[in-house]
C-alpha cells in the first residue's frame, strides 16, 4: 500500500507526490482547517489538546482523521500504513494522540522540517494505534517535506521513535521499516540499470522504481512540468484498480494520488475513479481564525 516520493527540480522547485492504496473507498474529502482551532488527538484520558498555528488543506480518511495535506507554509505530511509499527506503552506522565491526528498536529504546529524534528523529537505525547471503520489496526509511520526540500521519515519501531531527516529521504512506502527501505535503495543502486529495475506491486519494488525514476526524469523548473514528472512516478509505482487481493494485504488498489507543490502551495488530488483531478491554491484561501471549517 501507499507510495511517496519528493521531486526536487530545478530553481527551488519541490513537489511531494503520494498513492493512497487501500481495499475499499476510505470517504476521502477536502477540508480546510484555519489558524488558531482548538484540537484534540481523539478521545479519552489525558488526550492531547493544541491550537493550531497554521491553517491547512488536508485530505481525510474515513471522516475520522488526515491522512495528507499541505498547511500554509508549504509544510507536507504524509502517512502511510506500516504493518511493523510499534508504538510506545502509555506513560501516565504523558498526553496521548491517536495516529489519526498525528499527520494533523504537523501541519497545525511546524512551519518547515527542521522544526518539526526538533520538537517531534522531544517525544512530548504518547502515539496510540487506531482501529479502522473495517477493523484493521491502524498502524502507520509519516514523512513530512517542505519548501526547502527537506524531508523527515518518523516512524515508532520496537516502541521507540526512529527519525531520518535530510534531502535525500525522498522516498518511502508503507513496508518495511525504513532501515530496511534504505537497503533496498542501495542495492538496486549498485545494479544502477532501468531494464534491471523490479517490476511488480510490493512495497519493495515501488520503492525501488519511485527511488529510481524521481531522480532520473526530467529536471525542470517549471511547475506544470514538475507536476507532469511527479505524477508519472507516482502512477508508475500505483497499483491498478481493482487489485486488491485479501490474502496479501499489503498490495491494495490505488484509490487516489495527491501531488502538493510546496514552492508555489498548490495541492493537487486524483481520484483513480474519475479521469480528471481537481485543486486547490492556498494562497487564494482565507485561513484567518475568522474563518470556518469547510
Amino acid at each position: 500500500m501507499c507510495t511517496r516520493a519528493v521531486y526536487l527540480g530545478n530553481g527551488n522547485i519541490v513537489f511531494t507526490g503520494r498513492s493512497m492504496d487501500w481495499a475499499e473507498q476510505m470517504e476521502s474529502n477536502f477540508y480546510l482547517f484555519p489558524r488558531e482551532m482548538t484540537k484534540t488527538g481523539g478521545t479519552g484520558a489525558d488526550i492531547l489538546e493544541w491550537t493550531s498555528k497554521y491553517g491547512s488543506v488536508v485530505t481525510s480518511v474515513y471522516e475520522g482523521g488526515t491522512a495528507d495535506g499541505m498547511n500554509e507554509k508549504g509544510l507536507v505530511v504524509n502517512m502511510l500504513f506500516l504493518t511493523e509499527s510499534v508504538y510506545p506503552t502509555k506513560d501516565s506522565n504523558k498526553p496521548s494522540i491517536y495516529v489519526s491526528a498525528w499527520a494533523q498536529y504537523v501541519l497545525d504546529n511546524y512551519a518547515s522540517v527542521s522544526d518539526a524534528v526538533e520538537d517531534l523529537a522531544k517525544e512530548n505525547f504518547v502515539v496510540k494505534a487506531a482501529i479502522t471503520p473495517n477493523g484493521i489496526v491502524g498502524t502507520v509511520h509519516l514523512s513530512i517535506s517542505d519548501p526547502s526540500g527537506d524531508s523527515a521519515i518518523l516512524e515508532y519501531v520496537e516502541g521507540k521513535l526512529t527519525i531520518h531527516h535530510g534531502r535525500q529521504f525522498q522516498v518511502m512506502t508503507n513496508s518495511p521499516v525504513y532501515d530496511e527501505q534504505l537497503a533496498i535503495a542501495k542495492y538496486w543502486k549498485e545494479i544502477g540499470s532501468i531494464n534491471l529495475l523490479p517490476g511488480t506491486n510490493r512495497a519493495s519494488d515501488r520503492y525501488a522504481r519511485a527511488s529510481y525514476y524521481v531522480n532520473a526524469t526530467t529536471q525542470t523548473d517549471e511547475p506544470k512540468e514538475a507536476l507532469a514528472v511527479i505524477a508519472s512516478v507516482i502512477r508508475n509505482a500505483s497499483v491498478p484498480r481493482g487489485l486488491t487481493d485479501p490474502a496479501k494485504p499489503k498490495i491494495s488498489t490505488t484509490i487516489w494520488r495527491t501531488f502538493a507543490d510546496s514552492t508555489n502551495k498548490k495541492y493537487y488530488f486524483e481520484d483513480t475513479a474519475h479521469l480528471f483531478g481537481v485543486w486547490v491554491d492556498l494562497n487564494a484561501l482565507d485561513f484567518s481564525p475568522n474563518t470556518s471549517v469547510r
